[in-house]
């Protein structure tokens, strides 16, 4: 009886469990373990397998197998891919390996600073260095090291997600957290309260990478994070960024005003750092005098005062703010307005001659309007000194080297927000995956809402217009929302479907 049929693109590799077969026999047999269940392995395979094959394998491994037939060259691709996996696995467990021989005992309750001595062991720095490397060359933005009860993980956060890439040994929590500690220059006798520092990489002699580093004192230990400042990430010019051409036209005439408060607003990772920069590098000319109040500074630039805020001493966003107005500034940067304080002072400089840019943590730009209400800002201030709201988010891009045409109903592609006339002349494409990326993503995208200002806005605002009644009003003008923004991204195949459904 020949074996059921299988599509391999529903299959999450990630998932699979290769331990269950050896890699040789994975080989010699062309076969991938899918799942183990019940005493019985499930195996794709590209041709029904042979009673010799099916004894070796049920020997091996102990179990009844259950082959499916899949497609030969989605095969050929998931093995190599998987069996690469597990060779980095092995890797990075041979080098816990020789943490775990030569290293000393791992924690004394007595002796903090025992930690130190070990942390410092060749196998370990090995270890963190490759991790830290692996990170930057995957495009991360974060990494995670995080004990729990009886595992330890290092994630990294690639194109927003978060992905496991190793579970060492839970017993080398404390050393690898004193290590990384030790890296960014931290007290390593203290482990009950959060720190924060820094580590600067060095790749060449002219590129460096810095890591922004905070320690939690969580119930199994401490937990690491480590923020990637990436230069090469982070400085784009204004084409990379994703706005389409109306948009990034109102976004060239706001910042072209002398005065006036632009606000980039969205959730935590949605780039808005990055559009503000990219702004600060058209604007940074002779001519101008430029200021940035940052938590922390990200990128440094040079012509730019950029002040790190510390609120520990006093030095906070609106304490700069007040500082920086007694500098002669033309065009002030302020990194978020989170305050009634720093609000009026953004506002009032908005109103006085100097170009102001701030970020705010609002879901869409009407709502900005209602953030700074709610904060004590009167209407009248808010609709004589905004002049431009940009909303923002950031989706994955489709893998171009394996991104596959997708047919999906028309009555589908409606509901789904797009219009009569986009669906005669649009081609959809899904992820798939490939040996280039990791799950048919690879880079991220920005989608923008764009609203200036207008007279018809203005009178809204001075009217206590609700969130709503701006929007309409925004989309009356011819703003798109992050929604049609998105599906325009969607209509040229940068993103899918399934990734914009996730974000809008």
């Amino acid at each position: 009886m020949p074996s059921p049929t299988l599509d391999l693109d529903c299959v999450d590799l990630p998932q699979c469990p290769p331990s269950l077969v050896k890699s040789t026999l994975i080989r010699q047999h062309r076969v991938l373990p899918l799942l183990k269940q019940a005493g019985k392995l499930y195996l794709a395979t590209g041709d029904d397998l042979s009673d010799s094959s099916l004894k070796e394998i049920c020997f091996h491994t102990g179990l009844k197998i259950q082959s499916f037939l899949v497609d030969k060259t989605k095969l050929q691709r998931c093995i190599e891919k998987l069996l690469d996996r597990e060779s980095k696995k092995k890797a990075i467990e041979n080098a816990l390996d020789d943490i775990s021989r030569e290293c000393s005992p791992l924690y004394t309750p007595n002796s903090p600073n025992s930690y130190l001595s070990s942390a410092e062991d060749a196998p370990l720095v090995k270890l963190i260095n490759g991790l830290l490397l692996d990170a930057i060359d995957a495009a991360a933005s974060d990494i995670h090291f995080e004990p729990y009860e009886n595992v330890y993980r290092v994630r990294f956060r690639i194109d927003g997600l978060l992905h496991q890439i190793i579970e060492p040994s839970i017993k080398l929590a404390g050393r690898l957290a004193s290590r990384l500690k030790v890296m960014a220059q931290m007290d390593i006798s203290e482990r009950r309260l959060p720190q924060d520092g820094r580590i600067k990489l060095r790749l060449s002699s002219s590129r460096f990478i810095e890591f922004r580093v905070n320690t939690l004192p969580t119930l199994w230990g401490e937990k690491v994070v480590l923020r990637i400042m990436d230069p090469l990430n982070t400085l784009l010019g204004i084409d990379a960024l994703g706005f389409e051409g109306s948009q990034k036209k109102l976004y060239l005439n706001a910042l072209d005003k002398q005065q006036g408060l632009i606000l980039v607003t969205g959730p935590t990772g949605s780039g808005k750092t990055i559009s503000l920069y990219s702004a600060l590098q058209i604007l940074n000319t002779n001519q101008r005098n430029i200021s940035t109040a940052e938590d922390p500074v990200e990128i440094n630039f040079q012509g730019i005062n950029q002040v790190s805020v510390s609120p520990k001493i006093g030095l906070d966003f609106a304490n700069a703010m007040r500082a920086f107005l007694r500098q002669d500034p033309d065009i002030i940067m302020v990194g978020e307005i989170r305050d009634p304080k720093t609000a009026e002072i953004a506002i009032r400089a908005a109103q006085t001659g100097h170009l102001v840019l701030s970020t705010l943590h609002t879901n869409s730009a009407a709502a900005s309007i209602t953030r700074l209400r709610s904060m004590g800002v009167p209407a009248f201030n808010i609709a004589n000194s905004i002049s431009l709201i940009i909303a923002q988010r950031l989706a994955r891009r489709l893998c171009n080297s394996c991104k596959e045409s997708t047919e999906i109903p028309e009555k589908v592609l409606i509901a789904e927000g797009f219009s009569s006339s986009q669906i005669k002349n649009i081609r959809l494409f899904s992820a798939r995956g490939c040996e280039k990326c990791r799950d048919g993503y690879s880079g991220r995208i920005g989608f923008y809402e764009v609203v200036p200002i207008t007279s018809a806005l203005t009178r809204i605002i001075m009217d206590d217009g609700d969130a709503i009644s701006l929007a309409d009003q925004a989309r009356s003008e011819g703003c798109l929302s992050l929604r049609e923004s998105v599906l325009l991204k969607v209509a040229k195949g940068v993103t899918s479907l399934e990734e914009a459904n996730r974000l809008t």
